[in-house]
């Protein structure tokens, strides 16, 4: 059994019945009465957000999770198909359980969150940040690039990401799929 001690970001818990990953947690301590141990929880299974706190030292419902390296196939009306690199066996998620669906590529190598208690999927997480080449952007002008000023860009895609005046149509950059910001210009 787990304890509130054990608790850190990113770990997914049981609550209720329903599984939650931990965005972030922290520590109430008084003078006067016990610690208190307070979580902003993610469902993983619904879309909700709460907020909970314990008592320090309470047990906690951790769920044992397993991260696998699969490769998107295709999108179709079941959903995104991914493929396990080791056993070629494939998978059919809802977008819901997608990361960030707008920078998914065919191809693409992502991590699919394994419940080893029911062996069924739980999310699909992207890499942090992965490089796109720039379909559509307006040109830039020689010389603007003195403000940190943007400007939208289409990717390959169809996601739209803001960018420096400076990045023009089919160069390479990298993306922080999290956020969906522009990180840097890539060579090729």
């Amino acid at each position: 059994m787990a304890t509130t001690a054990d608790m850190r970001t990113g770990l997914i818990i049981k609550v209720d019945g329903s599984l939650y990953t931990v965005i972030e947690f922290g520590q109430n301590k008084t003078a006067r009465a016990a610690a208190k141990v307070w979580a902003k929880l993610k469902g993983v299974d619904n879309n909700r957000t709460i907020e909970l706190t314990w008592n320090s030292g309470e047990t906690i419902y951790p769920v044992r999770v397993e991260k696998k390296p699969y490769q998107f196939l295709y999108k179709d009306d079941s959903g995104y198909t991914f493929m396990d690199t080791e056993t070629y066996e494939q998978i059919s998620v809802q977008e819901s359980m997608v990361d960030a669906p707008q920078f998914l590529k065919d191809g693409q190598e992502v991590s699919v969150l394994i419940n080893t208690e029911t062996d069924l999927p739980m999310g699909v997480e992207l890499p942090d940040k992965i490089v796109m080449r720039v379909t559509y952007s307006e040109p830039g002008v020689r010389g603007d690039t003195a403000t940190r000023t943007l400007k939208p860009a289409t990717v390959e895609t169809g996601a739209t990401v803001n960018v420096p005046l400076f990045v023009n149509e089919g160069e390479l950059i990298r993306v922080h799929t999290k956020t969906g910001e522009y990180v840097e210009r890539v060579k090729e």
